[in-house]
């Protein structure tokens, strides 16, 4: 298996994990009438649990701009939503890939 369809697979399997977990939670409470606002936040945090939970090991593993990445993914997470935060992480690796890192 290649690495870029191994990189694909992966993309997919996160997609499918975060849509499973929002779905599944959407079909479960929606059976009550009023949410406890904690209980939302603890969803909300599931999907980038699970892409955390899967990507970080790999990232630490693979090379210098992939570290590096994770790092300005977790400062921009401090600051931004989810989607800046891994746009930055994205970009970084980018960045970094094209500086020969």
């Amino acid at each position: 298996m290649s690495a870029d369809f191994q990189a694909y697979l992966l993309i997919f399997a996160l997609a499918a994990a975060t849509y499973a977990t929002r779905i599944g939670g959407d079909l479960v409470l929606s059976r009550f009438k009023r949410i406890n606002p904690r209980v939302e936040a603890a969803l909300d945090a599931v999907p980038i649990a699970v892409m955390t939970a899967i990507v970080v090991p790999m990232a630490l593993v693979t090379g210098v701009a992939e570290t590096v990445a994770v790092g300005a993914t977790i400062l921009a997470s401090l600051r931004f939503s989810a989607n800046i935060s891994i746009l930055a992480g994205v970009a970084t690796v980018i960045v970094l890939r094209a500086a020969g890192l």
